[in-house]
């Protein structure tokens, strides 16, 4: 799902055309969803802030030569701790946005032996590199699925 280029540029342009889409959204607009067991946006954008950390830590400890194995984690008890449904839209962004500058300048800061450096995380072998694309394309693909099953439902809440 990641096209092709300098991934650190594509993290910056995702992370402007991620806010693009949300950003005038109401709260109300933003706990909507498609389907009545699935996550609403606010939770989906910050499954994506999280999920991203996570991957942004194992990136740095594999590029720092730390060979401990990462463990996986559970997403969806992630969300349910979270309550991202309290949480203004307008705050949601600014994580996801915060967390997207640190995951940039980490990669700006790695030398080029660092992105083929192997580690382990979730019982899978990955290397530096392959964390970084995994973080672009698990924000495009739910960037996606926000464009497709939320935004285009007939139920949407449009104000």
């Amino acid at each position: 799902m990641v096209p092709e280029g300098d991934i650190i540029e594509i993290l910056v342009q995702q992370e402007k055309e991620t806010k693009d889409l949300l950003k005038n959204l109401t709260d109300e607009e933003a706990r909507f969803r498609y389907e009545a067991h699935k996550w609403s946006i606010k939770q989906l954008i910050g499954h994506v802030a999280d999920t991203e950390r996570v991957m942004s830590y194992r990136l740095l400890a594999i590029a720092r030569g730390d060979t401990t194995p990462l463990p996986g984690f559970d997403q969806d008890a992630y969300v349910e701790q979270a309550a991202f449904d309290e949480w203004p839209l307008e705050e949601l962004l600014k994580n996801f946005s915060a967390v997207r500058a640190s995951t940039v300048h980490l990669l700006k800061g790695l030398r080029d032996a660092d992105w083929t450096k192997m580690g382990e995380a979730n019982q899978s072998p990955l290397t530096v590199r392959a964390l970084a694309y995994i973080i672009a394309g698990h924000e495009r693909h739910h960037r996606n699925i926000i464009q497709t099953r939320y935004l285009q439902s007939p139920r949407f809440p449009h104000a």
